[in-house]
């Protein structure tokens, strides 16, 4: 595979590199310089290891964007989609200070699967105080101020896109979010998923709900992210469509959280 081929076309999907962790972090190593980040190792897990991405511009006192992908292995999906929109805005990411992480789960990713090397659900675990990936991360977090948190997921069950809206401002902004995703993928119309109420795709919350393991956007919630936002397409549909929701999710959600 050459490496200045525009990813993830609908070739490369269909080569079924869409599992292919290397790969992905080749893809995002012919950007970085262009897009003005700096690459690093927050960790190893399973021998793999785990990226974040952070904006080289000096701080201009405005809080991060945070954006995160790939927690659960199986949820492709996140990870491409991120990579699709920072290939189209190397300009914005020059210019506004980013936190990315383009795979959180790379050896679920590889293995196709939602839990990560150790068989545990890492969206469960960011209370985790002891464990080497939560270490880092929350070392790597230490400090800064965010803006918003998005984080990039899919649903096997789902009909649909949904979302998950954490919001400490008075003015919520998840249906104008879907109703943007919809022109890609419709809205998911389940009254319930996983147990919580939805609003025609929406699942807002303005208190923390008690869960036996924390959740990663709870976790930039509580961090000071004002506003965290869990992006949900449903993961037994078209690949390339859901490639282009999750990147129509970021440009939408940061348009409507006013944080550029």
């Amino acid at each position: 595979m050459h490496g200045m081929e525009k990813v993830p076309s609908a070739l490369t999907l269909a080569q079924h590199r869409s599992h292919d962790y290397r790969f992905l972090i080749r893809c995002w190593r012919e950007l970085v310089e262009e897009a003005g980040l700096r690459m690093r190792i927050l960790t190893r897990v399973g021998g793999m290891p785990v990226y974040g991405l952070e904006s080289k511009s000096p701080d201009d006192g405005r809080p991060e964007i945070y954006i995160s992908a790939g927690v659960h292995g199986d949820e492709v999906a996140g990870p491409w989609g991120l990579l699709e929109w920072a290939r189209e805005n190397g300009a914005l990411l020059r210019e506004r200070r980013f936190l990315l992480f383009p795979a959180m789960n790379p050896v679920g990713m590889i293995l196709n699967t939602r839990m990560d090397h150790q068989g545990r659900d890492l969206n469960r675990s960011f209370h985790e105080l002891e464990d080497e990936l939560m270490v880092a991360w929350r070392k790597l977090m230490e400090g800064r101020k965010l803006a918003i948190g998005l984080c990039l997921h899919e649903d096997y069950d789902g009909q649909g896109c949904y979302l998950y809206e954490l919001n400490k401002t008075r003015k919520t902004i998840g249906k104008a979010v879907l109703q943007d995703c919809a022109e890609v993928i419709a809205v998911d119309g389940r009254r319930s998923m996983d147990g919580s109420r939805s609003n025609e795709g929406l699942i807002a919350k303005r208190k923390i709900p008690v869960l036996p393991g924390l959740p990663e956007a709870i976790v930039l919630h509580e961090l000071g992210a004002p506003v965290a936002l869990t992006f949900e397409t449903p993961s037994e549909f078209s690949l390339v469509d859901r490639v282009r929701a999750q990147k129509t999710f970021i440009t939408s959600a940061l348009k409507h959280a006013c944080v550029l």
